[in-house]
């Protein structure tokens, strides 16, 4: 029995490469495997047909409790074109299987992949791997022969013939796979009756050539619970939603289409009603500042962007830290600076999220890990932004944002209670209500517009203590300044102690990580630990403000390597904070760390103490 399998779909956009590889990672969490997925999107919109430039790329792994990341080097590589073989050859294990459709790899193909005039890459992939090369097209033609379909509609439904294939090769039960395809085509009873036809076709011709998977695939072992699949954008939004409901506030989001954020405003235009307002605004400001509006009417609100659009949000973000007011925004960062790489994955927006203000202007930083702590990470954002009346930031990454793992329901009532700082009359000792004077933890009330008793002023100019009229005193602005750090320091006791996700407190080698590395950085760390080598493996949600006790824990080890998708800027706010030599292992290529560069990395750093 295999422990773990990877499988790896590439094709041209239009082959439905995400579609496909979504279905086959359902199907495999509904047998009971573990399931991580990684999408590599082309940037752009509409790349020639059959050009690198539009390869669409899903990678998948799954199997038992090992399964952490997406894996590294693929069992399987279905490939649908000669030019989604050219990019992904090298991704491919020596032994593994290609599955080829070979109708993709004719002349006109090859050429636009950039072969040479006469060269035949099939042969190419014959020569190289095990290769089972199946004419696709003209499977699915014949399948469809008196179908009402059009020729175009005919071809779509390529990929679903090749789940069929797949379903017989991995043994996985059909009606499943059928089931998905009636919920994906209900609207159409031509399409519907094509793509279950051809998957059934796809299936057939698996049991003929009697491809089979090298063994049986090991399965997890997960808590008792009701699951279902999610991508860690789906599960950021209903995090937010559910922190509204458990709050009893009405919910507001402004947000604008961006790359990778765009399927949060997505998902929560699907869960719309009265009390849940979302707003597409007229560009990234306006969705900040409406926002903003609406945290001042009483709603729990939440933007969200990219690492272009939280820069055009910057102003808006210091207002409402003057105003103190409960705001979330939400990074999904991605490859940068400028367009950069829209669709690929990167942890460069740290010193941004920390830094990126004018003014004396802290906010709490957390970061996800993974899709389904999205959904636990958004919830603590909007519990910490609503009870210390504070914005906050949280950040994910393309990795996360796109990744899809099994999320077992959490209870409603097992969900930690969110309390407002809601004044219901005015003060009872009848002075004047002031809006800015503070409790012990440093926050001040949350006044609805409307209230009896309660009228006050708020605004971005700089306030007296208290009651927030105008001032330009020095002191009065060095106090505001002093209160809003504090609140936001204050923002720890929502921590729990600092813990190694794998390993001992103290040993040779500590990994470090936040954010979507979270998966590798386990796997390289249990593959290590299983050799022998002494390392443990550290992840930090909360970035801004630190952990107080992070500085011990880091000096327990003799070396700190902290790995992160760009060139150093947790492991500068480490070494600037707890005055640890920490050392980098940094990568910038658009794409996640794979457990080997990881593991190598390690190695180094131990010769080294040795």
């Amino acid at each position: 029995m295999k422990s773990e399998v990877v499988v790896l779909f590439a094709g041209d956009s239009g082959d439905g490469i995400q579609l496909m590889g979504n279905a086959f990672a359902q199907e495999a969490a509904h047998e009971g495997h573990a399931v991580r997925t990684f999408s590599d999107f082309p940037a752009e919109i509409r790349a020639p047909q059959g050009s690198l430039s539009g390869v669409s790329g899903f990678k998948l792994q799954f199997g038992g409790d090992s399964v952490h990341t997406p894996g590294d080097q693929a069992d399987v590589l279905v490939v649908m074109n000669a030019a989604a073989y050219k990019k992904y050859q090298n991704a491919l294990k020596p032994e593994g299987l290609v599955l080829a459709n070979s109708s993709g790899f004719d002349g006109r193909n090859a050429a636009l992949a950039g072969y040479a005039p006469g060269e035949d890459p099939l042969e190419a992939v014959r020569a190289k791997y095990r290769t089972v090369a199946v004419d696709v097209r003209k499977q699915v033609s014949a399948a469809l022969v008196e179908s009402s379909l059009s020729t175009k509609e005919r071809d779509r439904t390529k990929n679903f013939f090749v789940l069929g294939l797949l379903s017989w090769m991995y043994q996985f039960p059909q009606e499943q796979f059928k089931s998905f395809i009636r919920r994906k085509f209900a609207k159409s009873e031509a399409l519907l009756a094509a793509n279950l036809l051809v998957f059934e076709v796809g299936h057939a011709l698996g049991e003929t050539l009697e491809v089979s998977a090298a063994a049986p695939v090991a399965k997890a072992k997960p808590a008792p619970g009701q699951y279902r699949t999610l991508v860690g954008n789906q599960a950021l939004a209903l995090g937010l939603l559910a922190a509204a409901e458990k709050a009893n506030l009405p919910f507001f989001f402004g947000g604008y289409p961006i790359t990778p954020a765009s399927d949060i405003l997505h998902e929560l235009v699907r869960h719309r009603r009265a009390d849940r307002i979302v707003f597409q605004a007229e560009d990234e400001i306006a969705a900040a500042v409406a926002a903003i509006g609406a945290a001042y009417g009483g709603s729990l609100a939440v933007t969200a962007s990219s690492g272009p659009g939280i820069s055009l949000k910057a102003e808006a973000m210091g207002l409402a830290v003057a105003l103190e007011l409960p705001l979330v925004v939400v990074n999904i960062q991605r490859g940068g600076p400028s367009t950069g790489l829209p669709t690929k994955t990167e942890q460069s927006d740290l010193m941004q999220a920390l830094y990126g203000r004018h003014g004396e202007a802290p906010m709490p930083v957390l970061a996800a890990r993974s899709a389904t702590d999205a959904f636990d990470t958004a919830y603590l954002a909007a519990r910490i932004a609503v009870e210390c009346m504070t914005p906050v930031l949280l950040l994910s990454d393309g990795f996360v944002a796109n990744s899809a793992e099994a999320w077992k329901f959490p209870s409603a009532a097992d969900l930690p209670e969110i309390t407002t700082s809601r004044p219901d009359g005015p003060p009872a000792d009848g002075n004047p209500f002031a809006p800015y004077r503070r409790d012990a933890n440093g926050v001040r009330p949350w006044a609805v517009p409307g209230q009896v008793g309660l009228a006050h002023r708020i605004g971005g100019l700089g306030k007296e203590p208290d009651s927030g009229n105008i001032s330009y005193a020095p002191q009065d602005h060095a106090a505001q300044v002093a209160a809003r750090a504090h609140k936001v320091n204050r923002v720890r006791r929502y921590y729990e102690p600092s813990a190694c996700e794998c390993g001992a407190t103290e040993g040779e080698i500590l990994l470090v990580g936040w954010g979507g590395t979270y998966g590798s950085l386990k796997a390289a760390t249990e593959s290590l630990r299983s050799e022998g080598v002494s390392v443990a493996h550290l992840h930090l949600r909360h970035v801004f403000p630190l952990p107080e006790d992070l500085g011990p824990l880091l000096r327990a080890f003799g070396r700190v390597l902290v790995a992160e998708l760009n060139s150093g800027q947790l492991l500068q706010l480490i070494r600037s904070e707890t005055l640890v030599d920490a050392r980098g292992v940094n990568k910038v290529q658009g794409l996640p760390f794979t457990t080997d560069e990881l593991r190598e990395a390690v190695f180094q750093n131990s010769a080294q103490i040795r």
